[in-house]
């Protein structure tokens, strides 16, 4: 890795984790969330710092050249990330459903009601 491409991952690095803690700070992510976007920006600065434990791991998976490896890394974290808000949708989906279902039920209840008391429109 040259030293400008290293000097430009920690440069970015930089800027990521000011944008990580300015939108906690702002309240945009919650903290939850923000762990693992932390973590992988971690790992991905002792990468950048010490160029050298980068190519070791990439030789050990057999990725010829080290920025290969870091931006297959780097792929397979954005990979991760996607997967675990593709979960966190389909959780909140699921339970908008449930939502709109008791409230369908609830309303049903309440016409139900006003039209025995002979209040209804």
């Amino acid at each position: 890795m040259t030293a400008r491409l290293q000097f430009f991952l920690l440069a970015a690095l930089g800027i990521y984790f000011i944008l990580i803690v300015y939108l906690l700070t702002k309240k945009r992510i919650n903290l939850k969330y923000t762990l693992l976007w932390l973590a992988f920006g971690v790992v991905m600065l002792v990468f950048a710092a010490f160029p050298q434990l980068l190519r070791i791991c990439t030789e050990f998976v057999g990725v010829e050249a080290p920025t290969n490896g870091l931006f297959a890394m780097l792929i397979f974290a954005v990979l991760v990330i996607l997967m675990s808000l593709t979960a966190i949708v389909s959780k909140l989906n699921e339970k908008s459903k449930r939502i709109i279902q008791a409230l369908a039920l609830l309303e049903k209840r309440v016409r139900e009601l006003e039209g025995k008391d002979g209040k209804g429109t």
